[in-house]
């Protein structure tokens, strides 16, 4: 029998769940004809019955998808790095979902044009289809689309014109086109984007004057005209009423001229400008000295001149190269700058020492200018972050300070073209992120420096043209110079012999080339943002590198994944040549020319099947050209002139390609005619060799580029010269 007690706790815990049912939204229900679209939508692509939606569940709780809590409709969809591996056909059943508000279909491999019922989907308020394979014109249809504050349609291929429909989509607040192909000028009038907070179309063809009526919008913080081909001045509108709220703006490689505009400074909240790439002229404005939050300015590749102002060095980050800037002033206060390059310009004097006060600096670019005197010891105030130290193409003297024990971050030192002496600094073994040391043509005397092949990322050593002596094996290189891809050490006095293992470790040239670079980059893992400022400056720097070779140009892109090169000529080294250069299966170069090697060429070179450059001439070589050597497909160029070789020369393409100069002064050497097309003289002489041009005597003509890495696929590059194998 209920008792009284029993009846009010009944009735206590019947009230309490009412309230509780009363007070919570009602539990998702999957809407049939949703669960329907959702289900049509993904079989439409050769993924789509992979995917792990589970047919038997509330379509509300499927990966990806959100609903109205109240009327069970698809609010939100996001496939974004779902492989779709197709295009969206024009009846799709996605367009069905009439309530939805967000579309992510970022990164989905999606192909073929933008769908024209997607003007159907009226709710939209985000539509995402960035890094996809799209093509086309954007149809008509999305000016439909009303409600948009986000469209994001960049890293595709879409062309033609700046839709006009877009004039319809007043509530955008963020706007991308980056990365695509569009070419066209864009509306007078843009002032209509009154809710525009964020503007992007990098990376197009875009074309006419600067947008003025783009900055009458209130709201506007971001703007990147970037890699177009604008053209004219730079001008803002005269009026009080642009944007107060802009902080980042980039016009960078476009063709815009005439002087930065002192009124540049009325947007008080600028960050980060990139004027860089263009032909601006005059000299920097003063008026820049206002904005209080500027902390990036990037004015490099222009025709400005003049005095740079002492205010700059407050900033954080500043690349003045390649202009005509010939004097800057002092900081008046303690400067705070990370990342100063004013490389290629007309600066003179001895180092500027105020830079010892920066403690945080990560890069240092003063290259190709004509500063003198020493390096200072106090420069190892600033080396505790220095990730790049480029002070090549000057005119220093002096010793090279040993003032690298901090310099735990560096990883490029590049010193060459300068008139530096003594002994190389040791301190660089501290450096285990070091990439790249180039100390070219300087006076440098002291013992081959061994000890950085226990560096584990030293990936170019360039120490040509110097006074370097002695061996260049040393019982300890046993482990090193495992990263190492370009090495080198022509041009000095270096002698003795190398063991047959010699070059057994160095793993870096052994292995293919993506499998290391597919380790290197998953293992180096930069997170500072000092690499957003690196990546931006070096990235117009990339495009432009090439690395010739007896006339055949390499761009940068190749070099940085599979050049790998080795020159030793110009020394003293004798011997054999070590069977270990078989192991160097990545080698594309090699160049051993104008030294003391001896006895047979080792028949196991055959087995460098990526060498496009052998330079054997002007050693004491004896014995025949291994026959196998004229299997090798890439080989183009080969030189093994002034030995004592002799026999029968292969009978490859390749090398029937050659020219008479490759095999001079080897008088047991027969089988030329068809080479030096003369059935009479089977072997020129050195009197004939006179004739032959510069260009075929030529061993090499390369320009080096040093590499770095950084964060996804790439972030730096630090140098580039010529390397000429004639007598220095």
């Amino acid at each position: 029998m209920m008792t009284r007690s029993h009846c009010n706790c009944f009735i206590t815990i019947f009230f309490t769940l009412l309230l509780h049912t009363l007070a919570s939204p009602p539990h998702h229900f999957c809407k049939q004809d949703q669960r329907d679209a959702l289900l049509e939508f993904i079989a439409e692509f050769p993924t789509g019955e992979s995917y792990t939606w589970n047919k038997s569940s509330d379509c509300c709780f499927w990966e990806g998808v959100t609903c109205n809590p109240r009327s069970g409709q698809v609010i939100s969809l996001d496939l974004s790095y779902t492989l779709l591996n197709s295009s969206l056909k024009t009846n799709n059943s996605l367009f069905r979902l009439r309530s939805l508000r967000h579309l992510n279909l970022m990164d989905c491999n999606l192909q073929g044009e933008i769908p024209s019922s997607q003007g159907n989907l009226s709710r939209l308020v985000e539509l995402d289809l960035w890094d996809n394979h799209l093509v086309g014109e954007v149809p008509v249809s999305i000016g439909n689309l009303n409600e948009l504050r986000v469209l994001s349609l960049g890293g595709n291929k879409l062309s033609g014109n700046f839709p006009i429909i877009f004039a319809n989509l007043t509530k955008l607040s963020f706007f991308g086109l980056n990365f695509n192909n569009f070419t066209s000028t864009l509306p007078v009038n843009m002032s209509e984007f009154i809710n525009l907070e964020y503007f992007n179309i990098n990376e197009n063809s875009f074309f006419g004057p600067f947008p003025k009526s783009l900055f009458l919008n209130p709201l506007l913080e971001s703007v990147d005209l970037g890699r177009n081909q604008f053209t004219g001045p730079f001008e803002f509108p005269n009026t009080s009423s642009l944007s107060s709220k802009l902080q980042f703006l980039n016009l960078a490689n476009n063709r815009f001229d005439g002087p930065i505009p002192e009124s540049i400074s009325k947007f008080l909240h600028l960050s980060q400008i990139y004027l860089n790439h263009n032909n601006f002229s005059g000299s920097i404005p003063r008026s820049l000295s206002k904005l209080a939050n500027l902390t990036d300015l990037h004015l490099s590749n222009n025709m400005l001149k003049g005095r740079v102002p002492g205010f700059l060095w407050r900033l954080i980050a500043v690349t003045l190269s390649h202009n005509y800037f010939s004097s800057f002033a002092n900081p008046s206060k303690d400067p705070l700058i990370q990342m100063l390059d004013l490389s290629s310009n007309s600066f003179q004097g001895p180092f500027p020492h105020w830079i010892c006060k920066l403690k945080k600096l990560s890069l240092l670019d003063l290259s190709n200018n004509l500063f003198n005197g020493s390096i200072p010891p106090c420069l190892r105030n600033s080396t505790v972050s220095l990730i790049d130290l480029i002070l090549r193409n000057n005119s220093f003297s002096g010793i090279i300070p040993d003032i690298f024990a901090d310099a735990t971050e560096l990883q490029s030192f590049d010193v060459s073209r300068n008139h530096l002496e003594g002994s190389f600094p040791k301190s660089l073994i501290i450096c285990k992120a070091l990439q790249i040391v180039n100390v070219e043509n300087n006076k440098i005397k002291d013992e081959f420096p061994f000890w950085l092949g226990s560096l584990p990322s030293l990936n170019v050593l360039i120490l040509r043209s110097n006074e370097f002596y002695g061996p260049l094996y040393h019982r300890h290189m046993s482990i090193g110079f495992q990263s190492l891809k370009v090495i080198d050490v022509s041009h000095n006095e270096f002698t003795g012999t190398l063991p047959s293992h010699y070059f057994s470790n160095w793993r870096e040239m052994t292995t293919s080339s993506e499998e290391i670079d597919q380790y290197y980059f998953a293992s180096i893992g930069y997170t500072t943002p000092w690499n957003t400022y690196h990546t931006i400056y070096y990235e117009s720097v990339y495009h432009s590198m090439e690395m010739v070779n007896k006339g055949v140009e390499m761009n940068f892109e190749r070099i940085l994944k599979d050049f790998r090169a080795i020159n030793f000529s110009g020394n003293r080294i004798s011997g054999e040549i070590p069977e270990s250069i078989s192991c160097l299966k990545e080698l594309r170069l090699l160049n051993l020319s104008n030294n003391n090697f001896r006895n047979d060429i080792p028949r196991c070179m055959s087995n460098l099947k990526n060498l496009e450059t052998l330079d054997l001439s002007s050693n004491n070589l004896s014995g025949q050209i291994p026959q196998d050597l004229g299997n090798l497909s890439f080989l183009s160029y080969m030189n093994f002139s002034h030995n004592l070789l002799e026999g029968p020369v292969p009978r490859g393409t390749q090398f029937q390609r050659q020219t008479c100069s490759s095999f001079l002064d080897n008088p047991g050497l027969f089988g030329l005619e068809e080479i030096c097309q003369q059935t009479h003289v089977p072997n020129p002489t050195s009197h004939q060799s006179e004739e032959l041009s510069e260009a075929e005597e030529q061993v090499f003509n390369w320009i080096a580029a040093a590499i770095a890495y950084g964060p996804g696929l790439l972030c730096g590059l630090v140098m580039g010269h010529i390397f000429t194998s004639h007598n220095q």
